[in-house]
């Protein structure tokens, strides 16, 4: 009996697919190959849906703060006026405007820091995601490649 059970087990397996350390080492190489393409493609289609995404939010952002723009130096113009004619009352119309644009130009500069400060927060605009995603693919990889 023993005899049948070893030429039962040692017989090759039809249809089925072969044990893990049975593989030939071109196919685990073809297969990695696949997988990583599939992933590095993967990743590019992340990275694009990712900057697609920043894209447009950037855009409506422009749209609006253009529209506030114009909004603001209408009303920055009739506030000029409004200023300018409140201190003509006490003294000179020209030490009036004089002092309005005195303000002006210092709310305008730092306006202009606090712009400048905004924008450096807000670079790189890159696929953060998707680079993270890169690197503990990459450190994976690498932790199998080891074993």
């Amino acid at each position: 009996m023993t005899d049948t059970h070893r030429t039962a087990s040692a017989a090759p397996r039809t249809g089925s697919a072969p044990a893990a350390g049975d593989e030939p080492v071109g196919e685990l190489v073809q297969r990695a190959t696949e997988q990583l393409t599939d992933l590095v493609r993967g990743e590019m289609r992340l990275a694009r849906a990712e900057m697609t995404e920043k894209g447009k939010r950037f855009g409506k952002g422009g749209g609006l703060f253009g529209g506030a723009g114009v909004l603001g130096f209408v009303t920055l113009q009739a506030l000029v006026a409004t200023a300018i004619a409140a201190l003509a009352v006490p003294l000179p119309v020209w030490a009036a405007a004089l002092i309005v644009t005195g303000v002006l130009a210092v709310a305008t500069g730092l306006t202009a820091l606090a712009g400048r400060k905004q924008v450096r927060g807000a670079t790189p605009p890159a696929p953060q995601q998707t680079i993270d995603n890169v690197k503990a693919d990459v450190a994976e990889i690498k932790e199998s490649a080891q074993r």
